[in-house]
Order: C-alpha cells, then sequence, then structure tokens
C-alpha cells in the first residue's frame, strides 16, 4: 500500500508513546484515525481530544466503519499485542495491509533523511535533544521520539519543509531492522530483551545488522567501547563519542551551583562554555552525542549552544517534580541496571551529602530473571531500596521469579524494604526523605503526582 491511497489509518495498541507519535502524523494529514488500547489514559485522553477515535475493548463490532475497507485502510499494531487479539485476527483474515510501528518509520526514512538513535538506553534523551537541537535551528526536523518533549508538550514534532526526521530506532523485537537511516548514533549495546533475541551474542549480532543499514554517504556516530563491532556499508563515515574521548567529546567539564557547562571538541568545529539547560551528569555524554548528529548535518555553534541551553528533558527521564531545599524528588523511567547504575551514579554526584532514596518496580518477569543480579548491583548504589511486586506488561509470570532475587542480592551496606505497589503512598506519608527517586518502565508513575503532593504538604 502506497501512502498516498490512505484514507482511514487503525492503531491496535494505540495508547503507546510511540504508536501515539504516528497516529498524530496521520492526524495532521487529515485522515481517519482510530484504534484499540486496553486501558485510558492521559496520553490516549489526549488523543481522543485531537481527533482520533479510540475504544478500550475488544471488540471488532467497534470498530468505525471507515476502518473496515481494506484497500484504504492502513493497520498498525505494536508487538506487545498478542497474536490472537480479536481485532488483529479479524484484519488478518480480511486482507488488509497491517504493519509494526516500525515498517511504517522505515517508509519515513526511505523518503527523508532519518537521523536515527539507537541503543540499550539513553535512545529517548538523545533523540530528543536532537530534534530540539535541529527544530530551533535554520535546519527544522520532523521527529518521533519515545517520550513526550518538556520542550514541546509531544512526542512529535511536525515541518512542512524540512527534509529530516529524527526517529527513536527501537531494538525490542528486532524493530530497527525496517529502518535505512541517513546516519545514526549507537549510545550502548548492553544486552536486553533476551526473552526475543535468547543470547548476548543475537543481540550483538542485530546492532551488527543494523549498522549495514545506513545509507551510503551517511555517518555512523558509536559510543567508545562499545562490545558490538560496526559492518558499515562503504562510503559510511564512522565517528566515535563518549564523555572524555573520541572524536567527539567534552573537556573543561564545570558542575557547579546546579550549572553544568563544558567545552564540546568536534572533528569539525569545538564550541566553548555550552551549558545545559537539563543539569545532569549523564547529559553530557548525551549531549555530546546529539550535538554531533545536529553538527554534522549543518548546525552552526550558535544554534548548538543555544539549543543545549534550552533543552527541558522527556517526562519520565531523570524528571524532576521537586527541587527545593528541604526535599528532592524525581521519576526516571530507567528499567535495565545500566540506567539504574547512571541514575544513581547521576544522583549521587549531584547529592552527596544527601541520602537518596530509590523505589524501584521491576519490569518484566524474564528481565528480572536474567539480570536479577546486575539489578541488585546496581540498586546498592543507593542509599537506600525499596521494592514492589514485578510489572508483567505483556508476560504471563515465571514461577520462582519475583522482586525477591533482586532484594536477596542487594549490598548488606544499603538499607532495604519490600511492600506492595498499591502501599507505596502510605509508605510516603510515613517516612521524610532527602532525595527520593521512582524507577521503573512500569506503572508506579501513575502515583507521581500523589506523591509530590504528600512531600510538598509535609
Amino acid at each position: 500500500m502506497e501512502l498516498k491511497d490512505i484514507k482511514s489509518v487503525y492503531f491496535v495498541g494505540a495508547g503507546g508513546i510511540g504508536m501515539s507519535a504516528i497516529a498524530r502524523y496521520f492526524l495532521h494529514k487529515g485522515l481517519k484515525v482510530a484504534g484499540y488500547d486496553k486501558t485510558p489514559s492521559e496520553l490516549t485522553h489526549t488523543l481522543e481530544k485531537e481527533g482520533m477515535d479510540i475504544h478500550y475493548e475488544e471488540n471488532v463490532q467497534l470498530i468505525p466503519a471507515a476502518c473496515k475497507e481494506p484497500a484504504s485502510t492502513l493497520v498498525i499494531y505494536t508487538p506487545a499485542i498478542p497474536s490472537k487479539h480479536a481485532e488483529l485476527v479479524y484484519f488478518r483474515e480480511n486482507g488488509f495491509e497491517i504493519q509494526k510501528r516500525a515498517q511504517v518509520l522505515g517508509t519515513l526514512t526511505r523518503t527523508h533523511k532519518g537521523l536515527c538513535f539507537a541503543g540499550t538506553h539513553g535512545k529517548t534523551t538523545t533523540s530528543s535533544m536532537c530534534a530540539h537541537l535541529m527544530h530551533q535551528s535554520h535546519l527544522d526536523c520532523n521527529a518521533f521520539l519515545g517520550g513526550i518533549s518538556k520542550n514541546y508538550g509531544t512526542n512529535y514534532i511536525l515541518s512542512d519543509h524540512s527534509d529530516f526526521v529524527v526517529i527513536e530506532a527501537d531494538e525490542f523485537d528486532r524493530s530497527f531492522h525496517w529502518l535505512r537511516p541517513w546516519m545514526s548514533v549507537i549510545t550502548s549495546t548492553d544486552p536486553d530483551h533476551l526473552d526475543i533475541y535468547g543470547t548476548k551474542e543475537a543481540y550483538l549480532e542485530s546492532f551488527r545488522h543494523y549498522t549495514e543499514l545506513i545509507q551510503k554517504g551517511g555517518a555512523l556516530i558509536i559510543r567508545k567501547g562499545l562490545e558490538m563491532k560496526p559492518n558499515v556499508q562503504e562510503g559510511v563515515r564512522i565517528y566515535e563519542y563518549s564523555r572524555d574521548e573520541g572524536d567527539f567529546h567534552a573537556e573543561n567539564i564545570r558542575i557547579q551551583n546546579g550549572t553544568i557547562t563544558f567545552d564540546f571538541i568536534s572533528p569539525i568545529e569545538n564550541i566553548k562554555d555550552v551549558e545545559l539547560g537539563q543539569p545532569i551528569p549523564i547529559n553530557i555524554e548525551n549531549g555530546i552525542s546529539a550535538m554531533a548528529m545536529a553538527q554534522l548535518n549543518g548546525c552552526t555553534a550558535e544554534e548548538l549552544r543555544n539549543g543545549m541551553k534550552t533543552y527541558g528533558g522527556v517526562d519520565r527521564r531523570f524528571d524532576f517534580k521537586i527541587k527545593d531545599n528541604r526535599h528532592v524528588f524525581l521519576s526516571d523511567y530507567a528499567h535495565h541496571p545500566k540506567e539504574i547504575l547512571q541514575s544513581a551514579k547521576s544522583l549521587k554526584e549531584l547529592y552527596a551529602d544527601k541520602k537518596v532514596t530509590a523505589i524501584f518496580q521491576p519490569h518484566l518477569y524474564t528481565r528480572t530473571r536474567d539480570f536479577y543480579k546486575e539489578f541488585a548491583e546496581a540498586l546498592s548504589h543507593f542509599d537506600e531500596v525499596v521494592l514492589t511486586e514485578i510489572y508483567p506488561a505483556r508476560e504471563e509470570p515465571i514461577p520462582g521469579v519475583t522482586s525477591e532475587l533482586i532484594y536477596d542480592n542487594l549490598s548488606p551496606n544499603v538499607k532495604k524494604q519490600m511492600i506492595k505497589k498499591d502501599d507505596v503512598l502510605d509508605f510516603v506519608k510515613s517516612r521524610d526523605f532527602d532525595v527520593l527517586v521512582v524507577l521503573g518502565a512500569g506503572n508506579l508513575d501513575n502515583y507521581v503526582p500523589e506523591i509530590a503532593k504528600i512531600l510538598n504538604e509535609k
């Protein structure tokens, strides 16, 4: 199906952060957009206000008539939806064009210059940084992000004239193999999603194959020191980056009085006194990769400096809710051991003289099974750890796999406690905190507004 033939688009799993960005793209194009999601959320309600028809019951009868024409309806689904889902079965049995979200993004990378950000972690922050750098520059861009940009209040940016499209390249279910990047950043290749890949070697091979998809004349910007070795086409330039070394890196880093400033070192042009609008230590390295991508595509030094200073971050990515003399409270989407370790190190660097407490909801039984020792090691960098039960998402329980696997392997030096998710608010009411962070990719984040209210009332 050609994009020009599409009159209506139906989403099976409409409320996902990545799916909603595609929905907004088609809404902007003036098409009929509808879909199903299991659970109402703030995001689905927002989409409904923007014109999308969404229902929350698995029922073929609720599919709008406009989305029941196979010749003019594109069906987009998320891999998290079971293959036996009634609506998906209906579309499959009636000859509809059915695509994964990643296939749709792949089409866009064939018609635009795709600036893609891949990696086990860091891709949402780096892609949103780059999107902001490009959008506020003379170049502009389209963008499909994996989180809500605080600068724009959305996960989607549209340009009527720019040839660039910034995309978060997701390795889950090998989705990023549909893309054909003009340029790509790879932030990290720490094994994850072993329920899909099976082995670390298969995971690394998937990233290696992804590097082959970068278009001739383009570039790969890869974090220095990764175990995965790229295999790019002839004519694709390779650059390395990191916080302290590589073709792109930072020098003269100054962390003081709540600000972070550094000099950007580049083979194209060095830029002095870059100030982070979101002053978190990990954003030095994130900023290096985003600036490298934007600079390689024509952003000027002043545009880069201004863009970094005005970058506001992403919801649930090191997302400060309270920051005053009494309390510091934030939400962080970190759900992989390396992400949690980085979160802990950043908080301890920022608040070296304060006690840092983490409430962590593990995400997926398989991930807990595969990495419980690594989770325990990373969480042990906090002063206090509170664990809730595992958030299952798409999975069925695995016998013997519970949060206790992590709990039992925490360092004896860490104060620790296990509680039910439903008891989190009572726990917060009963305690006082210097620095409190809610970690994970599950639904514990739904409590964040109430936790902030409790802390403010104290």
